[in-house]
């Protein structure tokens, strides 16, 4: 079986949509004057998707670093009023993050900046052209089993 990029044009053009879109989301964060980096970002739009709040490891965990980067990171958005550290009611030993009002007013505009800087990667294509990179990028996404499009019987 071949392999369907023989040159790695495709992952070189994948990478390099990756790093634009980097590029144009830190742009776009940096216009909003938020003070956040893109990674305390990653771990406020993490923060907001548990439904109490987490312990440091769990953080880490999700984020996959280690712990003494989600605790810098923590440190930072602390500082700034976006987050705080909590006792556990079960343990107080346990140290959990929860997001401030500050921290939902931030991820609110971090939101608008991401769908802003979508927009300009997007604004080349037609509304068809964008149906069909979604339809391309959920079965990348998905993992979707490959299908012999040769013509050969299926089993």
């Amino acid at each position: 079986m071949t392999s369907p990029d023989p040159d790695g044009l495709l992952a070189e053009q994948l990478l390099r949509l990756t790093r634009r879109v980097h590029r144009i989301q830190k742009r776009h964060l940096e216009q909003r004057d938020l003070g956040i980096t893109p990674a305390q970002s990653r771990l406020l739009r993490t923060l907001a998707h548990y439904a109490s709040p987490p312990r440091m490891a769990d953080l880490a965990q999700r984020l996959e670093v280690v712990p003494r980067a989600v605790t810098t990171l923590v440190d930072g958005l602390e500082a700034a009023g976006k987050v705080r550290r909590v006792p556990d009611p079960a343990n107080r030993r346990v140290i959990r993050i929860e997001l401030t009002a500050d921290g939902r007013t931030a991820l609110r505009e971090l939101r608008r900046a991401r769908r802003s800087a979508a927009e300009e990667i997007l604004a080349p294509l037609t509304g068809e052209q964008r149906k069909a990179l979604g339809r391309l990028l959920d079965t990348l996404i998905d993992g979707a089993p490959v299908r012999d499009c040769g013509g050969g019987a299926s089993v």
